[in-house]
């Protein structure tokens, strides 16, 4: 007998989980030349409200944020204004910052997500949570790349898989941690109207295609409620029947 949503991988969670948001500052995001710092500042904000809902940690750094870096971006200062974000003065590895490696030791957890605002720069630290026994997700689309864009990126993509760093898409990665609660019809729903919504292109249309479903409507099975698998007749058959 199969359990819901149970298989051979260790798939991330809400509870095993850490997010690492690495130098994502007003100046530093200009630099972005794979795509635009618009888009790399949507998809970031849609990493972050996801895992801000589905209550996962999530530590954030700057460097240098008093120069020309700029600080914080706004929309995630105010997201996390009851989070201290751990200010570096010029260490480019974040996980080499002493008061960012303790604080990532004092969550506990060994899988990490971790997105920067360059993936030459921001994302090395990778390599190094690696050599020290975490599992790490790199959000590929949460963070940008200097000129010349996708050189870099195929670059760094190349450079993190061989060292054993796991390539990820926010939406991915949000997925695979909504499914860890695909019994939490509650937590679940407010990631999708909230997160996915706003932040996945055409999100905001598959959603509102049901507005029952965007404002709660929606009559949930009694087999879901219930936490059982379909119920025998549910599955259809594919093809001609005879």
């Amino acid at each position: 007998m199969h359990s819901p949503n149970a298989g051979p991988h260790d798939a991330l969670t809400p509870e095993n989980a850490v997010v690492l948001l690495v130098d994502h500052q007003l100046g530093l995001m200009q630099l972005i030349d794979d795509m635009s710092p618009e888009t790399a500042k949507n998809n970031v904000l849609g990493l972050a409200r996801a895992t801000r809902t589905l209550g996962l940690p999530v530590l954030l750094t700057t460097n240098r944020d008093e120069g020309p870096n700029g600080p914080l971006l706004p929309e995630l200062a105010a997201l996390f204004h009851d989070s201290e974000v751990i200010r570096r003065p010029g260490v480019v590895n974040a996980y080499r910052w002493p008061a960012l490696r303790e604080a990532l030791e004092a969550t506990g957890r060994k899988k990490v997500v971790v997105a920067g605002v360059t993936d030459a720069t921001c994302l090395i630290a990778s390599v190094d949570l690696v050599q020290d026994g975490y599992e790490v997700h790199a959000v590929i689309d949460a963070s940008g790349t200097e000129a010349s864009g996708q050189t870099v990126r195929e670059t760094v993509v190349a450079n993190l898989s061989q060292a054993g760093v796991n390539i990820k898409t926010w939406f991915g990665v949000v997925a695979e941690l909504i499914a860890a609660r695909h019994r939490d019809e509650a937590q679940g729903r407010q990631v999708a109207t909230d997160a996915v919504h706003d932040h996945l292109p055409g999100g905001d249309r598959l959603l509102d295609t049901d507005m029952a479903h965007v404002t709660g409507r929606t009559a949930v099975p009694a087999w879901f409620e219930d936490g059982e698998s379909e119920p025998t007749g549910r599955t259809q058959a594919l093809g001609p029947q005879k």
